[in-house]
């Protein structure tokens, strides 16, 4: 059944994640536009060439343990990966989750093998390599476009804290990764994973299918092994529903756990920064470096006292004993036969791991003028928002009527496939309205909080669970997604964590479980993610089919 045009909008909202060696030069270097790749018929897997022996499904703690035995050195495998990215992003499955590698790469990974060797390591990022959302910006040779023409080539001030800390903890940012333009807050139809700067990014299960956007290119080098972990970033759903569509794990934190300073935004109210990886253990250790409070983003200061330098702490794989769960009947079952029988075995399992199992419902997610009023706060937030971040960079677009003007410049490349619908809907919004807006944010913030503290705290519940996504579209660039389901809207319009996991696979493609809880509730959802993960190890590796078998 299709949904509202505001519900189908909100859906897909994110604002939501060194030198290359000499041979790798080139690659670095590449061009900004890249041609689409060739559907084929075949259910063959495309060729991936064994060049990464020590980086395929490898963990951070693996990782670090080969360096720690000197195995193997950053500075390796930082050419390991990029030997990799070659092999599969830019040729043979051809993802197209990359826009872009740090040519500092690997001058950045000598610095930190010498200083292993010196001082030992910073933590347990020191030398490992993450990939990073093209919305997140650094102070380097690498661009921060949010996926746009409109952005290349204009410098950024500063690093991002995101960047600036996972810096501070060792770690090595590899690249960019591809992602919805504008972190798909554009067009009514637009194709998840497609930018104007990168083209289409595919889904390394199988190619046709669609990786889910925002963070389409995250969720999608994190599922191939391009990188030990990649930085995400939601409004609603952009975090997890790659996650879910890529067979990875994802934490979308709490509102405020996550600096966005230095972060391409849509919305102060809803916007976070999180991880993909392919463990929650792996996801958990790249949340550490990324949380605490920030002078540059004040909605960071109520987080003091709720974060925790080391998540790793809260992974017990007996955390499901005891604990109380609520099945979120309402948050996208009955929509899909697979996805209900994947959630029914995900359910038995965590019954079976001893923990209590009660069917609730989460009112204000059925509630039409609920989500309407999400995507009003957007709107008029977005306007505001993206002024006062293109502010910091002057010599390009200064306003969201400059991006107007811009695409319809570059109509060839930029409105080549969808237009800019939401663009020029934010753009009809009266900043000076305060009224409406607070009405706005009263029904769809304060509902959804009232909503989810009351289901949680009533029941006596430590987190509800719900079907991540469903199995994943064929891409579409003419039409745009087809969604089927998200549970994603409740936490991301109250502002309140979600940890996935991968659940199963239906005919293939993965699906995922979500953990939602209250604010700050990270400690709980992932201790309860990776109770569930390693109860089940439902998690496969990518095949990369170029398209689904047939029947």
């Amino acid at each position: 059944m299709a949904q509202p045009v505001s519900r189908r909008m909100v859906l897909r909202l994110s604002i939501a994640a060194a030198g290359v060696a000499s041979s790798m030069g080139a690659l670095a270097r590449a061009p900004l536009v890249r041609a689409q790749a060739t559907t084929t018929t075949t259910s063959t897997p495309s060729p991936v060439p064994v060049l990464s022996q020590h980086v395929e499904e490898t963990s951070i703690a693996d990782l670090q343990a080969m360096m720690e035995a000197r195995r193997i050195s950053a500075a390796e495998l930082v050419q390991e990966y990029q030997r990799r990215i070659e092999a599969i992003d830019r040729s043979g499955p051809f993802l197209n989750s990359i826009l872009q590698l740090n040519k500092d790469a690997l001058t950045i990974a000598q610095a930190l093998d010498d200083e292993r060797q010196r001082k030992g390591p910073r933590g347990p990022l020191h030398g490992i390599p993450i990939l990073v959302k093209d919305n997140i910006d650094t102070a380097d040779a690498m661009q921060t476009s949010a996926g746009s023409l409109a952005l290349v080539n204009v410098p950024v001030p500063q690093d991002s804290t995101t960047a600036a800390r996972l810096r501070a903890a060792g770690a090595i940012l590899l690249g960019k990764t591809n992602l919805s333009e504008w972190a798909n807050f554009r067009s009514t139809h637009s194709s998840s994973g497609w930018s104007g700067r990168g083209g289409q990014c595919n889904m390394p299960y199988v190619l046709d299918r669609n990786p889910c956007g925002s963070s389409s290119g995250s969720g999608a080098a994190a599922a191939a092994s391009l990188a030990a972990a990649t930085i995400a970033t939601e409004t609603d759903g952009s975090i997890v529903c790659p996650a879910g569509h890529n067979g990875v794990a994802g934490i979308k934190p709490t509102v405020g756990l996550t600096s966005r300073a230095g972060v391409i935004p849509i919305s102060h109210v809803q916007d976070t920064i999180g991880p993909h990886a392919r463990s929650v253990a792996d996801a958990a250790i790249v949340l550490g470096a990324l949380v605490g409070t920030d002078p540059r983003d004040s909605a960071t200061a109520a987080s003091a006292g709720h974060f925790s330098n080391d998540y790793r702490q809260f992974l017990d794989a007996g955390a499901l004993r005891g604990a109380k769960i609520g099945v979120a009947r309402n948050l996208g079952f009955g929509t899909s036969e697979k996805v209900d029988a994947i959630m029914e075995s995900a359910i038995n399992a965590i019954r079976n791991a001893g923990a209590t199992v009660m069917d609730v419902k989460v009112e204000s997610n059925d509630a039409k003028e609920v989500n309407d009023a999400e995507f009003q706060v957007l709107l008029i937030d977005f306007k505001g928002d993206i002024a006062k971040y293109l502010s910091s960079r002057p010599g390009g677009p200064q306003t969201l009527a400059d991006l107007i003007a811009y695409n319809k410049l570059d109509a060839a490349r930029e409105l080549k496939w969808f237009g800019q619908e939401i663009f020029e809907m934010a753009e009809g919004k009266d900043l000076n309205d305060a009224d409406a807006y607070q009405k706005a944010l009263a029904t769809s913030q304060g509902r959804s909080r009232d909503d989810l503290n009351q289901v949680l705290s009533s029941n006596g519940l430590d987190a509800l669970v719900a079907p991540t996504n469903s199995p994943s579209w064929t891409t579409d660039l003419v039409n745009g997604d087809h969604f089927v389901l998200a549970s994603s809207g409740p936490p991301a319009r109250a502002g309140y964590p979600i940890v996935t996991v991968c659940a199963g696979f239906a005919s293939g493609l993965p699906v995922g479980i979500s953990f939602l809880g209250a604010a700050w509730s990270e400690p709980k959802l992932i201790s309860l993610a990776y109770a569930y993960e390693q109860a089940t190890r439902a998690r496969q590796a990518p095949k990369y089919l170029p398209t689904m078998p047939k029947a």
